[in-house]
């Protein structure tokens, strides 16, 4: 596809407001234009071929440039671009991804599927069908929703309300009552202990003092991400999942798995819950599950949301959530052909084998730079965690600037990384190799080099 370079450049950020951005600050730096992707590789406009460290946004799982994904979308265009999933109608595609997935998903016991457009769509489906669920069961004093600081799910109302992230949150209040933050279980920062093998079990302890301070009877459910991904990859102890399901089901909470992120492979197991051995009641996927190439979400419930549903022959029974674009067939296409690459490549695997080699590359970081305060990862899911003090851990300023001017001089050496305050995050496509794992490394290796000798 053709483009007007001198146009893109003129009116680049003079009318697109960005997301998570402010409006004057991207005015003043305008944003890099990506113009083609090809496997894990992107080129900007002014001709560089970079390596993408950023995944998209988290989201290219089997990379730029699928011909397999493509000529779904080309085949599906042809014969039906869009028909309505709504009451009375759906169409093929619809049908077929939701079987697919609730294959995808037996060992965790899921068996019905709603659709959406994106992430922040299916974690508010989750939490109506939550609440919805607890008053067709006769308990609709089941209202409250408690997740974890440092969490973030999506920047619809709801998500807002349950992430753990003060920018979502602090500018758009009031927002959604009856929602409550605990402590992560985050090795690096958490008021608990030093000692991981200690960790798991005392969060999952604050988690139950939670729920019994709110009253038991009055809480829906525990939102979670088995890894949290935009807080700055936090990696939880390997038993705090499990111990978390064991406090829901002491008081009979529902367990939302946030699998936006982690869904598809991302950390090393096809599902983020799956790789610890636990069975939630509702999990929310997007981003993976078709890998960026058309919008696309999915909630899923087990058998235990299901029945509340299937056993109600009243109007409160109704699901009154849904979107025009739910399970769109382009994007249902897509999906289909997405997640056969994901199996037939195996990526789950080689998140775990590149991942593993990329945290080993980007932990030596820690011993040479004392801006390094932290490196840690599961799959392809890695941080290297930036520090004014490595002593006290203390953060960069607001503004300072730091980790901005590591990822462009990481940029300027063939690699694009996620600055998240002062988190450098990488999360390229799966299906990167050795050699490019090795590039991320280098290319962050010699931005903390020349960008500390500055400092």
């Amino acid at each position: 596809m053709t483009y007007d370079e001198k146009f893109l450049r003129e009116h680049n950020a003079h009318h697109l407001w960005q997301p998570m951005a402010h409006p004057r600050q991207v005015e003043g730096a305008p944003p890099t234009i990506i113009v083609r992707g090809e496997g894990v590789h992107v080129w900007d406009l002014d001709g560089n071929r970079l390596v993408d460290g950023m995944g998209g946004l988290w989201n290219v799982n089997v990379g730029y440039g699928r011909r397999e994904i493509r000529d779904a979308i080309v085949a599906q265009l042809d014969e039906l671009p869009f028909y309505s999933s709504f009451r009375g109608t759906t169409h093929p595609r619809a049908i077929e991804l939701s079987e697919r997935l609730v294959r995808e998903t037996a060992t965790e016991g899921m068996v019905r599927v709603m659709f959406g457009s994106n992430g922040s769509d299916a974690v508010e489906m989750a939490l109506r069908v939550a609440r919805q669920y607890w008053r067709l069961i006769g308990k609709a004093e089941r209202h409250k929703f408690i997740s974890l600081k440092y969490g973030y799910h999506g920047t619809h109302f709801g998500g807002a309300s349950i992430s753990g992230n003060t920018g979502v949150r602090g500018y758009y209040g009031p927002l959604l009552s009856g929602c409550f933050q605990i402590d992560a279980p985050f090795p690096y920062r958490n008021p608990f202990t030093d000692d991981p093998a200690k960790l798991g079990r005392a969060c999952a302890d604050a988690l139950d003092r939670e729920i019994r301070f709110q009253d038991p009877g009055t809480v829906a459910a525990f939102v979670v991400e088995p890894v949290l991904g935009s807080g700055g990859v936090i990696v939880p102890p390997d038993d705090w999942l499990a111990r978390a399901r064991e406090v829901c089901d002491r008081h009979g909470v529902l367990l939302v798995a946030d699998e936006i992120i982690t869904g598809f492979g991302r950390a090393g197991h096809l599902f983020g819950c799956r790789g610890y051995g636990v069975k939630p009641d509702l999990m929310c996927l997007a981003k993976g599950i078709s890998s960026g190439y058309v919008p696309l979400a999915a909630t899923l419930v087990n058998q235990r949301i299901a029945d509340a549903f299937l056993a109600s022959s009243g109007p409160e029974g109704t699901l009154y959530s849904g979107y025009t674009y739910s399970a769109h067939p382009v994007a249902c296409a897509a999906a289909l052909a997405a997640i056969d690459i994901v199996h037939r490549e195996d990526l789950p695997a080689n998140a775990a084998r590149q991942g593993e080699h990329l945290l080993a590359r980007l932990s030596t970081l820690a011993q040479r730079f004392e801006c390094v305060g932290d490196v840690r990862g599961k799959g392809l899911m890695t941080c290297v965690e930036l520090v004014a003090d490595r002593a006290t851990k203390a953060a960069f300023p607001r503004g300072a600037g730091f980790p901005e001017k590591v990822a462009e001089a990481a940029y300027r050496r063939g690699a694009i990384v996620r600055v998240s305050g002062g988190n450098l995050i990488v999360s390229p496509p799966l299906v990167i190799q050795r050699p490019e794992v090795d590039a991320i490394a280098d290319a962050l290796d010699g931005a903390l080099q020349e960008v500390s000798a500055g400092r």
